[in-house]
């Protein structure tokens, strides 16, 4: 018994996990082998990688593509349209293969802001939080506040998102 919901215009792979109470909306695609834990919700035009986890309790927002190499851990929000990569040089003629992916992890509690670009080979440490537009290239350690491009700590921010530090 399915209890979740797919929203009729999104396309669900075949050896696809969905948890209780997660919720998949408009023009979403889900690929081969990926597990979306429960109560997750999807936006509108959210594409999930083949193979890609997420945890329980994940927000992500519109037009964001969680690819391949990428792991969610429980209750990260992923704002609008923010990017994650998971190929450093890529090359459309020469592509170098699942295997060859650099590997993303963004770990419990963390917040991703609009349009921020997660560089594929980084975490983003638990409860940390990247402003909309930044871009990182390196760890970003946990309940620290990174801006700017490329994206640099400039704060500490506790469980509930509330800046604690200013640098």
């Amino acid at each position: 018994m399915e209890n979740y919901f797919v929203h009729e215009s999104s396309y669900i792979d075949d050896n696809v996990k969905i948890g209780n109470g997660t919720k998949i909306w408009h023009f979403c695609h889900v690929q081969n082998g990926a597990v979306i834990g429960e109560n997750c919700s999807l936006g509108q035009n959210v594409n999930v990688g083949n193979n890609v986890k997420i945890g329980n309790g994940v927000k992500i927002q519109n037009n964001v593509s969680v690819y391949e190499g990428v792991e969610i851990e429980d209750g990260v929000f992923c704002g609008p349209s923010c990017v994650f990569t998971n190929d450093l040089t890529p090359r459309a003629g020469f592509p170098k293969g699942r295997e060859n992916y650099k590997k993303t992890l963004i770990r419990a509690g963390a917040s991703i802001g609009a349009n921020a670009t997660i560089v594929c080979g980084h975490t983003v440490g638990k409860g940390a939080m990247v402003a909309a537009g930044a871009v990182v290239t390196k760890d970003v350690p946990d309940y620290t506040l990174v801006a700017g491009v490329p994206a640099q700590p400039i704060g500490m921010v506790d469980e509930y998102g509330n800046i604690v530090k200013k640098y």
